[in-house]
């Protein structure tokens, strides 16, 4: 057409209005958060180890899985002969058949600590729940064996899984949202504690469930504290050679200069 410019209305990428709306308000808020291997590879790689094991559990011939599973289990006799084997292999497996309530236990717990602290801390948090509450757990069962309270088949029973793991991620976090976070964080991390020793009434969940959680607390509170978890000031930008950044104040050498320019005028 005569007189218009060529590219003056060029077509912008397509669902464009669409992209710019998930980058504003609420959806960027969420886009955020969702965990992604960049922002959540210690969280999504254990994620993916724990749903392989659920594969292997369903699918595999069951006494197969028994075996593996007594092989892993952190129970009295294999912490007092295999420490090491047990506490690693222990967290390997969900305590059940379905995996999808662990993907939503990660989701809200574990990534969000990991994008707050990094993998790596994310890591020690979630093992240090784990190892303290379970020797803290099959210790009081020791004793209970001992003391004959417990009968000795009780340093038998199966003990994987990853909830210290996960409560030990929590308290961690709660410990690093501010007040109003901190306070719902902990108030849903009780009543879930509460209400899994109430329903349970097992020796080892009533003891190993709130010493992960206290043992996350402990971490997390730790964690707020360190000097790389405050602010950093930025250091000033340098500016181009020879130009004064706006604002400084001239220096004395500077003004003597500009005083000999005005005597020569």
């Amino acid at each position: 057409m005569a007189g218009a410019r060529e590219g003056a209305a060029r077509p912008g990428p397509p669902y464009g209005a669409l992209r710019f709306g998930l980058r504003t308000g609420l959806c960027a808020w969420v886009l955020r958060r969702v965990p992604t291997p960049r922002r959540n590879p210690f969280a999504l790689g254990y994620l993916a180890v724990l749903a392989a094991t659920t594969l292997l559990g369903r699918l595999a011939d069951p006494a197969l899985v028994h075996r593996l599973q007594e092989f892993s289990s952190t129970d009295g006799h294999h912490l007092l002969h295999h420490p090491l084997r047990v506490l690693l292999l222990s967290g390997l497996w969900v305590a059940g058949p379905v995996w999808m309530p662990y993907l939503w236990a990660f989701a809200f717990t574990v990534a969000p600590l990991e994008r707050r602290v990094g993998p790596a801390r994310a890591l020690g948090v979630f093992a240090a729940g784990h190892v303290v509450a379970t020797l803290l757990s099959q210790g009081v069962v020791l004793l209970a064996v001992a003391t004959g309270q417990l009968g000795a088949d009780a340093m038998d029973l199966l003990d994987i899984g990853v909830s210290y793991g996960v409560l030990a991620s929590l308290g961690a976090l709660a410990a690093l949202l501010p007040r109003v976070g901190r306070l719902l964080a902990l108030g849903g991390a009780v009543l879930l504690v509460t209400e899994q020793v109430v329903t349970d009434r097992d020796l080892v969940t009533g003891v190993g469930h709130p010493t992960a959680l206290l043992t996350g607390l402990a971490l997390g509170w730790w964690l707020s504290r360190r000097p790389g978890r405050r602010g950093r000031e930025r250091a000033p930008r340098a500016g181009w050679p020879g130009r004064r950044a706006p604002g400084r104040e001239p220096q004395p050498a500077e003004g003597a200069r500009r005083r000999a320019a005005l005597d020569r005028v």
